[in-house]
């Protein structure tokens, strides 16, 4: 209940900047695949304002489940405080597509 409580708030403190979460699992084997991709993306200057999250399913089941995360790698896009977009997959594409579409 406590980490809901703080990612709630995290969300509502970014304020109208993109909040990406990675929900990630050691074990996953296409999560560790996308997972170096998404830690570049991070770090490239276009993103600079855009706020990058992973969340291991296996450290914070409570708050996957409340985010309904149904299987990893999920990628969730929340501007505001709501969710306006997401999938699920190790797709690189994708998630280049969805970042550059909300970023702005």
């Amino acid at each position: 209940k406590g980490r809901q409580k703080k990612n709630k708030c995290l969300l509502k403190d970014s304020g109208d900047k993109l909040v990406v979460v990675d929900f990630t699992a050691s074990w996953c084997g296409p999560c560790q695949q996308i997972g170096p991709l998404f830690e570049q993306m991070a770090n490239r200057p276009e993103n600079k304002n855009v706020v990058f999250l992973k969340v291991d399913v296996d450290d914070a089941g409570d708050v996957s489940e409340y985010c309904d995360i149904k299987c990893m790698p999920t990628f969730q896009f929340y501007k505001n405080g709501n969710r306006v977009d997401e999938f699920s997959g190790a797709n690189v594409e994708t998630l280049k597509e969805k970042l550059e579409k909300h970023r702005t």
